[in-house]
């Protein structure tokens, strides 16, 4: 919380407290010497008391909870460590808590709302066991963040245990349910129809997942790859893709249908700044490609729920079943499978610096000469 008028130097205040440190509300009555809060007319404590158990009596009249998980979580994310961390772990780790803000427990309250103490290995074990029934990778997210959070709340006496530590993570699927060539072209021509309608209709979805999905296949990138493309990446000869997960980059020439894709994205995100009406940044490299309706750079939530809409939409319409239901990501296994080429091609395409990457991406079957034949 920001504070107001900066507080004056009051000599009354006894002499172990620091005044700079005092939290917002707190304020000392120097006639009858001690500590109280306006916004309710209570007194806190007495002259004695430490500026430790004063930021406590505050906590606890917000309602503040300083023994459940959810604290520890709030502290880890405002520490140094966590701003430290790169933008891409600190939107996952915001993914992750928001996950178990949403996972509710026997006692009625999600999973943050418990008190850290009595949460142990084999709660959290359930936990990620339950995720991954349904979503295997999303549990292993979870359980590494759970993992740092808690090694970085034990360094600082906010736990004395990492319960996280030696969780058996999830196993997730090799395949990422690559698409059939045609699914894949009809949902994309079926997701450019529906995202030309206005937006709530039923039956719309998001404008620019067609798009998205279209330059996911054809450079055989990964959706976070996608959102990361700026006016900087658009070059004479075609794309670069700055890969994560420490692919190397590439460029990927252009065709008709990637020009046609990243134009539209261009000149969809340059309306909705118009209309914005507000500064456009200078550097290409500040200017994102794939936005959200408020102009700024589309964020991994956001498309995944768009996605899963259109997935949803594409079967209620019939064009494909809920068993072809397919992730974003298996339209990098369907770009990778596609390139025409020997593997070396393909490795070179998809930027994996290991050709065994090759083994769970190339999906292509592999056409030989029987056993004998001279030609």
């Amino acid at each position: 919380m920001t504070r107001g008028r900066k507080r004056k130097h009051d000599p009354t205040i006894p002499g172990h407290i620091d005044q700079k440190r005092l939290p917002t509300g707190c304020y000392w009555n120097r006639r009858d010497r001690y500590w109280y809060t306006p916004a309710s007319r209570r007194r806190l404590a007495g002259p004695e008391a430490m500026l430790s158990e004063l930021h406590q009596a505050m906590e606890a009249l917000r309602g503040v909870d300083r023994d459940s998980l959810d604290y520890m979580l709030t502290q880890f994310h405002a520490s140094l460590q966590f701003k430290q961390l790169a933008k891409a772990t600190q939107d996952d780790y915001g993914y992750c808590r928001l996950a178990l803000d949403r996972s509710p427990t026997k006692l009625g309250v999600p999973v943050t709302g418990l008190r850290r103490a009595g949460i142990t290995t084999p709660f959290l074990q359930r936990l990620v066991d339950e995720i991954a029934a349904t979503h295997p990778s999303k549990a292993n997210h979870v359980k590494r963040y759970l993992s740092a959070a808690f090694t970085w709340a034990r360094q600082r006496g906010f736990a004395t245990e990492n319960p996280a530590r030696g969780i058996r993570a999830a196993k997730e699927k090799r395949d990422a349910k690559m698409p059939d060539r045609a699914v894949m072209a009809a949902v994309v021509a079926h997701l450019r129809e529906r995202g030309a309608l206005p937006s709530r209709q039923k039956g719309s979805v998001v404008p620019y997942v067609w798009a998205v999905a279209e330059i996911a296949y054809r450079c055989r990138m990964r959706s976070v790859e996608v959102r990361d493309l700026t006016d900087a990446n658009a070059q004479e000869d075609g794309i670069v893709v700055r890969r994560r997960k420490g692919s190397r980059d590439n460029l990927t020439r252009w065709s008709p249908e990637l020009r046609n894709a990243w134009d539209w994205l261009a000149s969809r995100r340059d309306g909705i700044w118009k209309k914005k009406a507000g500064p456009i940044p200078l550097r290409p490299a500040d200017r994102p490609l794939v936005v959200a309706e408020d102009g700024a750079a589309l964020k991994k939530s956001a498309l995944s729920s768009a996605w899963r809409r259109a997935m949803e939409v594409a079967i209620e319409a019939g064009v494909i079943t809920s068993d072809q239901r397919f992730a974003l990501h298996g339209l990098k296994h369907r770009g990778i499978t596609d390139t025409v080429g020997t593997r070396a091609d393909k490795q070179l395409a998809s930027g994996h610096r290991e050709e065994r990457m090759l083994n769970v991406y190339d999906h292509e079957l592999p056409s030989v000469a029987p056993a004998g034949d001279k030609h």
